[in-house]
């Protein structure tokens, strides 16, 4: 660690906190309906809307229409995708001719349910399978609008904290309409420019062919790249249009677009803490979220720093300079780019999985075990460390709901939040969301790491499922035990479906993805082969699952609170804008975590760590 690395994460740090309070205080007028400095011009264009879709904005839906709104657009949206995709070979803007054969049934499922869950996995390279125009229509369209919904769904959270003794949560179209009208586009716009500037391509041009200094040919992809990369991080949706993502010198070119890449994402994600507290009346109470996701980011990014600036012990042994030096970087750079370091790599690496945004400067696959693990952590901890733009929010109030709930029980009272009595419906409602979540994730990563399936017999590493040639499985089997120091108790019979590495860090790269997918981040360890019948469908439903069992609970939650009355405070009320508070909130959601996933962990990145300090992992 240096002091120059650790000046770069204060700094970050320090610019969201600045921005929180006036983006904040910005978007609660603009989904009050008051006005903003953008009325005028875009208040014409918001009403044309409205006339044209037949949506009345007076109209206030009680928390079943709102879902079934939210649920009815990502519907059409889904099906929609998912026609393009298998029709590109047809459509206009498709200079490298790719077809539906390049986006097969099985993938353009699982690409389609990604992109409207705002989710963006990809298991596809993009520059080689998908046309300009399926990246525009059906790919970055829905990069405003799950956004948008995430950022909608929000709100309504947050007005039944708000309101009370009514039904309704607001209206569905008023909001995604503003959210992408008043917010999302006024940022994007700036933010394109300055992305060209640094040097993003934004041309419809057909892919160059290069020669290399070597003779060798080369394709170079171009494509409308600073318009995608601008909505891609700041909706903290992450997926790229080549294949390296932001780790690509034309999604992300110098050191000064990483910094605003990172700063992007969390930009709306903070604010909307600001803005939960001015519509409740109670700007202390958005502090107190604030403080919460804040402590546990930066306990997180130094962990990670840390762990990759000490790199692999097993390779220092061998002579290779560890520390930092004037023409050695030190620690673990695998994976990593050299434009970047160590300190840029772990901040955005940290950035990117405590927001639902999948985008990757980096390989996290190349991470050391304790590095890895905190992206890992990151996710399973239901992407409320300022989470995704909305999601983030909306999940912090469901540990909230916890952490209240727990304080009441400790004190032998009905435990309030917001003025609110939280009884044993909301608490059914917000454990039932936590628990569809790590049931998701847990159940689909065993199915993956046991089962014998036929994605996986091209990567087998340690089986033979016809038995027909033991001696060269007895030596595959040794040979992986003695390099990786893992216990064929532990991992014999394991195919590891399609995934490179065996034992831990094979373990890892399954798990990740099906905490990725059910997060809806859409990162990833990369040397998990996904893009298989099995995978994409089984990590399609996971995103599903992941996106609308978990909003539909916290809707009915805020549903029932938005009719309860205000409950004035007293002596034994817990006052949750304090600083006790907040470490309660942070103590539940970590306590939480490690219930539901020590296990998973121990089988993952903990053995790893420890074969690792064994000088096991090279």
């Amino acid at each position: 660690m240096t002091a120059i690395g650790i000046l770069q994460m204060l700094l970050f740090f320090v610019l969201v906190l600045l921005a929180t309070k006036p983006l904040g205080a910005y978007m609660a007028r603009v989904f009050n309906g008051e006005r903003t400095i953008l009325t005028r011009v875009l208040r014409p264009l918001e009403r044309l809307i409205y006339r044209i879709s037949g949506v009345d904005e007076q109209q206030d839906m009680r928390w079943t229409a709102y879902g079934a709104a939210l649920l009815a657009f990502s519907l059409v949206g889904g099906l929609l995708t998912y026609a393009l995709l298998r029709l590109q070979g047809i459509l206009p803007f498709n200079p490298q001719h790719f077809s539906g054969k390049d986006m097969t049934p099985d993938l353009s499922f699982n690409t389609a349910v990604s992109f409207i869950t705002n989710t963006n996995w990809q298991s596809y390279t993009p520059e080689s399978t998908v046309s300009y125009f399926s990246n525009m229509m059906a790919l970055a369209m829905h990069n405003w609008m799950s956004a948008a919904a995430g950022m909608a769904v929000a709100i309504a959270v947050v007005r039944g904290f708000a309101r009370h003794t009514v039904d309704g949560l607001g209206n569905f179209w008023v909001d995604i309409t503003r959210a992408i009208l008043y917010v999302l586009l006024p940022i994007c716009l700036i933010y394109a420019v300055v992305l060209v500037w640094q040097g993003v391509p934004q041309n419809f041009s057909p892919y160059v062919d290069a020669t290399t200094l070597e003779g060798a040919k080369q394709s170079i992809p171009q494509g409308p790249v600073a318009s995608q990369e601008a909505i891609k991080m700041l909706g903290t949706n992450g997926g790229g249009i080549f294949n390296a993502n932001s780790a690509h010198p034309y999604e992300n070119p110098t050191p000064l677009s990483n910094f605003f890449q990172m700063f992007s994402i969390f930009l709306i994600p903070a604010g909307l803490t600001y803005t939960f507290g001015k519509m409740v009346g109670n700007t202390r109470q958005g502090w107190a979220l604030f403080a919460a996701m804040s402590l546990m980011f930066m306990v997180g990014v130094g962990i990670c720093y840390q762990a990759e600036s000490r790199g692999n012990p097993g390779v220092a042994k061998l002579g290779v300079l560890a520390e930092v030096s004037d023409s050695q970087p030190g620690g673990n750079m695998e994976g990593k780019e050299v434009r970047y370091g160590i300190a840029a790599t772990a901040l955005f690496a940290t950035v990117t999985t405590d927001a639902s945004c999948g985008a990757v400067n980096s390989m996290h696959d190349s991470f050391t075990p304790i590095g890895g693990a905190v992206p890992l952590g990151n996710l399973m901890c239901d992407e409320v460390i300022f989470g995704g733009v909305g999601a983030g929010l909306y999940g912090m109030l469901m540990y909230a709901i916890v952490a209240v709930f727990i304080a009441g029980l400790m004190v032998g009272r009905t435990p309030e939040y917001i003025g609110k009595k939280i009884e044993k419906y909301e608490v059914r409602m917000a454990i039932l969301a936590v628990l569809i979540l790590v049931t998701n994730v847990l159940l689909f990563t065993a199915l993956a790491s046991s089962l014998n399936l036929p994605p996986g017999k091209d990567s087998v590493t340690i089986t033979d499922e016809n038995k027909q040639d033991e001696p060269a499985l007895a030596a595959s089997a040794a040979k992986w035990n003695h390099v990786n120091n893992s216990s064929p108790s532990l991992y014999e019979g394991a195919t590891w479906n399609n995934t490179n590495n065996p034992a831990a860090h094979g373990f890892t790269e399954i798990l990740y993805a099906y905490c990725s997918a059910t997060g809806n981040n859409g990162s990833a360890f990369a040397g998990l082969s996904a893009n298989t019948p099995y995978y994409n469908l089984t990590l399609g439903v996971a995103i599903l699952v992941g996106r609308f069992l978990m909003i539909v609970p916290l809707l009915a939650m805020a549903g029932s609170l938005a009719r309860k009355k205000i409950v004035p405070t007293s002596a034994g009320t817990l006052a949750t804008d304090s600083g006790t508070f907040v470490l309660m909130l942070v103590a539940v959601v970590v306590l939480v975590g490690a219930l539901e996933y020590f296990p998973a962990l121990a089988l993952g990145p903990i053995a790893e760590h420890f074969q690792m300090m064994a000088g096991k992992l090279f």
